[in-house]
């Protein structure tokens, strides 16, 4: 494996060395191709979905495939746009010298995907970085087989196969990829795995993109959303149970309500659960299963715990054989328990309760920077206080998780929930280096620039670093001292 890293590596950087990434053409084929890819092999995606994750084929297409084609097709249209020069207004201190940003590629460029999207997470940041022009090593995940085995067999037919490259394997070769020098290294996984992946890549300096996770709080003001709280209940409920089964970095972790609510709360949950996945869950087709029996013996840990079994409320049944586990609602787990202290990444909902909603700010406060607040309000005092009072990676008020679908804005974490962003033309600033070019002029010469010094040209450095321009002319003139 060193030796296929070492040559992959190797072609790699004498493909970007020839300068073929950075022509727009290039890139706009590559783009183009991976429309292709997913148009042409829709069926067979949505097989190794199921196969690795039981995921319906609507599912897959809505959180994947569909993604995926929308990135693209983004980048194919706004690519003219994105690769333009940006002039820089300079400040008149410097005239009449010019100035402007340009995006260059970093390289060769590390992408380790992740199993839970393993078709989105592999291709989306593969999109921005060949957007920005840059070669591409994809490891994709060992969790999600089939859909790795699939990317590393199709890829190399459809993109260029001296710049985009795909390697499968597990734990071993991901350390044998990080023993290496990149040019940027883009992770989506665990914060566990961030730290690990951001000290191999202090040992070359290699700017990280870690797309992380944590605990995304939702926070349910009844009192005026009340009107509304059916369509605030389906939002909960899709956004925990009907994406991968909750396995997902920006998935509603817990739900904050007033103690005063919460059996309402619960009362609405339960039919709605129903009507998603039926009587029985585990033979609605439509829950993504856990993905490995070790992620399911982690989930059934954290439910097996004494005072978590004692909150359940609903659900709770589990099935190793099958990896399932039933949509399932907490109320009130200790919050010294494992399940309250880290992202569940699994079917299970806990409902804490406040004596007053207010008090979901302080509880927020105390827990890690989450990559995403999801809040149901439309009280604006009680927006701004989680807008200036709360750090995380992205607020959505009044839904959950289709900030992530939107392009037109970016997505990323902040300090345990990740370093970076991407998606859209934030994609494409991501794996891309601006580069300041200035140009001066040699037909003028400030001369309190240079040696000797003196209090005149004190004095107009003074001025001119506080671009006190009028009183400059008048210094000059010497009609002000």
């Amino acid at each position: 494996m060193d030796e296929t890293v070492d040559q992959s590596l190797r072609e790699m950087r004498e493909t970007f060395a020839s300068g073929r990434t950075r022509s727009v053409k290039w890139r706009k084929t590559q783009l183009e191709a991976i429309i292709e890819m997913v148009k042409d092999n829709e069926d067979k995606m949505c097989d190794v979905l199921f196969q690795d994750l039981g995921k319906h084929s609507t599912e897959a297409f809505r959180d994947e495939l569909g993604f995926v084609m929308r990135s693209a097709t983004t980048a194919l249209n706004c690519l003219d746009k994105w690769v333009v020069p940006k002039k820089s207004n300079l400040p008149l201190l410097f005239y009449p010298s010019t100035g402007k940003v340009i995006s260059e590629p970093y390289g060769a460029v590390l992408v380790l995907s992740s199993w839970n999207f393993p078709i989105s997470l592999s291709l989306d940041p593969m999109i921005g970085a060949i957007s920005a022009g840059n070669t591409v090593l994809l490891k994709a995940s060992e969790l999600s087989p089939n859909a790795s085995a699939f990317l590393a067999k199709t890829i190399p037919s459809y993109l260029d196969s001296k710049a985009i490259k795909v390697i499968e394997g597990g734990p071993d070769v991901a350390t044998i990829l990080l023993k290496h020098q990149w040019d940027k290294i883009f992770f989506t996984g665990s914060p566990k795995i961030g730290k690990i992946i951001m000290a191999a890549a202090a040992e070359y300096l290699t700017p990280v993109t870690l797309e992380l996770g944590g605990k995304c709080p939702t926070i349910v003001d009844h009192h005026s959303v009340s009107k509304d709280m059916k369509s605030v209940v389906k939002r909960i409920s899709g956004g925990k149970w009907g994406s991968c089964s909750g396995q997902a970095c920006i998935s509603v972790d817990y739900v904050l309500v007033e103690q005063s609510f919460a059996s309402s709360l619960i009362e609405m949950l339960k039919p709605m659960i129903r009507s998603f996945f039926g009587e029985n869950p585990k033979e609605s087709g439509c829950l993504s299963r856990i993905v490995t029996k070790k992620h399911f013996q982690r989930l059934a840990r954290l439910l097996n715990d004494p005072g978590v079994q004692a909150s359940i409320v609903y659900g709770g049944s589990m099935d190793e054989e099958k990896l399932y586990i039933e949509p399932t609602i907490l109320l009130n787990p200790p919050l010294d328990s494992e399940i309250m202290n880290e992202e569940i990444f699994g079917p299970i909902l806990p409902i804490i309760t406040l004596r007053d909603i207010q008090e979901s700010i302080g509880f927020i406060k105390s827990k890690p920077k989450p990559l995403a607040i999801y809040a149901f309000t439309k009280d604006e005092n009680l927006k701004t206080r989680i807008l200036s009072e709360t750090s995380s990676g992205s607020v959505t008020f009044n839904d959950v998780m289709i900030q992530y679908m939107c392009d037109a804005l970016p997505f990323g974490g902040v300090g345990e929930s990740g370093i970076g962003r991407y998606h859209g033309k934030y994609s494409f600033e991501c794996f891309s280096h601006e580069k300041a070019i200035m140009e001066g002029s040699l037909a003028a010469d400030l001369e309190a620039r240079y040696p000797p010094w003196n209090s005149f040209k004190l004095t107009f450095l003074r001025l001119a670093f506080r671009e006190a321009y009028f009183k400059l002319v008048l210094f000059i003139l010497g009609l002000t001292k």
